[in-house]
């Protein structure tokens, strides 16, 4: 970390460069370092703030993670730690994957995580008990 005209800013290892720490900003940070630590997931993989157009507007994905052969695989929608993983929070990832069809969302405010598996070919959605490894 380091300040820059009285702002903290920490540097992002996906995106490479330096982004103001805010509170949001700051779970950003520690989802991409456990997924990449702990799980597995390549930085080369990750993708922070793509943008997306919904329903003709532009949004951005806060994660996405994607595989070997480049397809996106998850969604991770990130919240201050303020703010409840509710409904609205699974809702905004949903509406984001109406474009990019992936088979996980993980929404996390830094103290909660929800994994959500979808199955298209079911179609059904399960919350997973934990965030599933790289493959």
């Amino acid at each position: 970390m380091r300040e820059t005209d009285g702002r903290r800013e920490v540097l992002d290892p996906v995106r490479r460069r330096w982004v103001t720490l805010t509170p949001e900003e700051w779970v950003r940070q520690l989802t991409i370092a456990m997924l990449h630590e702990r799980y597995g997931y390549p930085l080369e993989l990750m993708q922070v703030e793509g943008a997306i157009t919904v329903n003709g507007q532009s949004r951005r994905c806060d994660i996405v993670t994607y595989s070997r052969d480049g397809r996106p695989r998850m969604i991770v929608e990130c919240k201050r730690p303020d703010v409840p993983l509710t409904q609205k929070v699974c809702d905004q990832a949903c509406r984001y994957n109406t474009v990019l069809q992936v088979p996980y969302l993980l929404l996390t405010n830094g103290k909660q995580l929800v994994m959500i598996e979808i199955d298209y070919v079911k179609q059904a959605i399960r919350q997973l008990p934990e965030i599933i490894f790289f493959s």
